[in-house]
C-alpha cells in the first residue's frame, strides 16, 4: 500500500518537474515558435562560439532543446559586429572588430550600428523580464542584463532600417542595403508579446518575406515588439532532434557566430 501511494504521489509531482513549455508550428514555409511563462526565462541563454560553427553543432554542443541563429559576424575575419552577454559578461564586443572600426563610411556610422536593436533576459528585483531595446537603453533600476544579443533592425512597431544602419537612401534612391530589407529571403524574427510570452518566427526559403512583409506578419500576429536577427543564408534552427532547419541548399547550413539557446 505504502509503494502505491508512493508512486502515485511521484506521478502526481511530475508536472512541477516537467520542462517549460515551447510550442512549435509549421505553416507554410514559416515555423512560429512560442515560449511561454515565467519558468522558461530562466532557460534561455546567448552565446558566442570563439569560431565559426553551424546551427547543429551549436545544438548538439550546448545540449539545448532549442537553438537559433543570433547576430551578425563578418565573416572574412570571425568576429562579432553584434553585442553579446552571456551569464552577466559582455563575451562578444563589435568594439574589437577591426574590420568594423578601420573602415572609413562603417565609422562615420559607429553610433548607428553599436546602438543597434538587441533582445535582452533581465532579472529584475520582482523577477525575470524580457526586453527588445536599443543597446545604448539603460537598465531599469534593480536590474541586471543577464543574457542578450544584438541583431536589427527593429521591425515592429516601427522599422528602422536607416536608424540602424542597414539602408542607406540618398534623394529616395536605395544605395545601401546590408540586410536585403526590400528582398524576398529567409528571416530570424524574435518579438514579444505581453510580459511572458516570446515569439520567434524561423521564416524559410520555402516562403521568404521582405521586411515589411515581416512587419506586417508581426502585427498579424499581435506582437508588442519585434526585431530581426542575422537572417538570410544563416537563418537556423534546431530543436531536439525533431526538426532541424537551415537555409544553404547543402542541409548543413553556414557556419555562425552567436546563437540563442533554450534549455
Amino acid at each position: 500500500m505504502k509503494k502505491i501511494i508512493v508512486l502515485l504521489l511521484f506521478f502526481i509531482a511530475l508536472p512541477a518537474f516537467a520542462a517549460p513549455p515551447i510550442d512549435i508550428k509549421y505553416d507554410n514555409g514559416i515555423y512560429h515558435i512560442v515560449l511561454k511563462g515565467k519558468k522558461i526565462m530562466k532557460k534561455i541563454k546567448f552565446i558566442s562560439s570563439d569560431d565559426l560553427i553551424t546551427n547543429r553543432e551549436a545544438h548538439i554542443k550546448s545540449g539545448a532543446r532549442l537553438t537559433i541563429n543570433a547576430g551578425f559576424f563578418d565573416p572574412k575575419n570571425a568576429k562579432t559586429v553584434s553585442y553579446v552577454v552571456t551569464d552577466r559578461n559582455t563575451v562578444a564586443d563589435p568594439m574589437f572588430n577591426e574590420n568594423l572600426t578601420s573602415n572609413p563610411v562603417l565609422r562615420r556610422n559607429l553610433d548607428k550600428i553599436v546602438n543597434r536593436t538587441e533582445f535582452r533576459v533581465l532579472e529584475c528585483m520582482d523577477g525575470y523580464v524580457y526586453e527588445i531595446t536599443p543597446h545604448k537603453s539603460a537598465v531599469d533600476f534593480g536590474c541586471m542584463i543577464v543574457t542578450s544579443a544584438q541583431g536589427g533592425p527593429l521591425v515592429y512597431p516601427q522599422l528602422r532600417l536607416e536608424e540602424e544602419f542597414f539602408v542607406v537612401k540618398q534623394d529616395n534612391e536605395v544605395m545601401r542595403d546590408s540586410i536585403s530589407a526590400f528582398k524576398k529571403v529567409p528571416r530570424t524574427i524574435i518579438g514579444l508579446k505581453g510580459t511572458d510570452e516570446v515569439h520567434i518566427l524561423i521564416i524559410t526559403d520555402k516562403n521568404p518575406m521582405d521586411l515589411f512583409e515581416v512587419r506586417e506578419l508581426c502585427k498579424s500576429l499581435g506582437l508588442d515588439r519585434a526585431m530581426a536577427f542575422d537572417g538570410g543564408g544563416s537563418t537556423s534552427m534546431d530543436y531536439l532532434k525533431k526538426y532541424h532547419v537551415v537555409s544553404e541548399n547543402d542541409g548543413t547550413g553556414r557556419s555562425l557566430k552567436s546563437f540563442m539557446l533554450v534549455y
